[in-house]
C-alpha cells in the first residue's frame, strides 16, 4: 500500500562507486527526467502517490502551490539526515537531484499535455516509470530524500524498523488525501503504489546487486 516503504530499505550502503562522476551525472538528469515525467502524468491524473512526493501532491491539490517547489522545500530538512547517515557525497546527489525533479515536473506541462488522460492507465505508467527512475537513482548511489531518509534514520537510533515507520507515515498521507481525492482516484493511487513496490522489489536486491 506504500510506494516508499520498499524504497526505505534498498538506499546502497555506502561504499566507493564504481561510476565516474560524467556517469552519475548523466544518470541523475536520466532518473530524474523518467521520474518528474511520471509525477507530470499523475498530476494530470489527480492521484497520488506515498512519501514527500505524495504529500507534495496533497498540498498542491490543496493550496495550488506549485509541485516542484513544495517538493523542493519539504525535503531540505532530511539533507540533515542524509549526511548523518549516508555522508556529504550523498547529501549533495540528493540536493541534485531533488532540485532537478522539482525543475523538470515544471517544466513537462510547457511541452506536453495529454488530453483524455484516463486515470488508471496514467498511474500505472506514471509508476513503471518512476519505478524505472529510483533504480537508476538507486545503482548511482542517490535518492530523492524524504521519509525514506527519516525512518532510516530513527531505525538506526531506535531501533524500529524502517517498513513500519514508513508504511506509517504514507498511510497517514493517503488518509489526509480522502477529504480531497475521490475514492476511486485513492484506489487507484495504491494500485500505483503497489506496483512501484513491485518493481523495486523485484529489480533492486542489496544482496543481489553491487553499485
Amino acid at each position: 500500500m506504500t510506494n516508499m516503504t520498499a524504497k526505505a530499505d534498498m538506499i546502497p550502503s555506502v561504499k566507493e562507486s564504481s561510476h565516474s562522476h560524467i556517469e552519475d551525472g548523466l544518470a541523475m538528469i536520466i532518473a530524474t527526467f523518467i521520474i518528474s515525467f511520471g509525477m507530470m502524468l499523475m498530476q494530470q491524473a489527480g492521484t497520488l502517490t506515498g512519501g514527500t512526493a505524495g504529500l507534495s501532491l496533497l498540498i498542491h491539490y490543496v493550496t495550488g502551490l506549485k509541485f516542484g517547489l513544495v517538493f523542493f522545500l519539504i525535503n531540505i530538512p532530511f539533507y540533515y539526515l542524509a549526511y548523518k547517515r549516508l555522508g556529504v557525497q550523498m547529501v549533495i546527489k540528493t540536493f541534485l537531484a531533488v532540485g532537478l525533479l522539482s525543475v523538470l515536473t515544471e517544466i513537462h506541462p510547457y511541452f506536453i499535455h495529454v488530453d483524455g488522460l484516463t486515470p488508471l492507465y496514467a498511474t500505472i505508467l506514471a509508476n513503471v516509470l518512476m519505478g524505472l527512475g529510483f533504480l537508476i537513482l538507486f545503482r548511482h548511489r542517490s535518492s530523492l530524500g524524504g521519509f525514506n531518509l527519516l525512518v532510516l534514520f530513527l531505525q538506526e537510533r531506535y531501533g524500529v524498523p524502517a517498513g513500519k515507520i514508513q508504511m506509517g507515515l504514507d498511510i497517514t498521507i493517503l488518509l489526509a488525501s480522502i477529504a480531497f481525492v475521490s475514492w476511486p482516484l485513492l484506489a487507484i493511487s495504491i494500485l500505483g503504489a503497489v506496483i512501484l513496490n513491485l518493481i523495486l522489489a523485484l529489480n533492486h536486491r542489496p544482496d543481489r546487486y553491487v553499485v
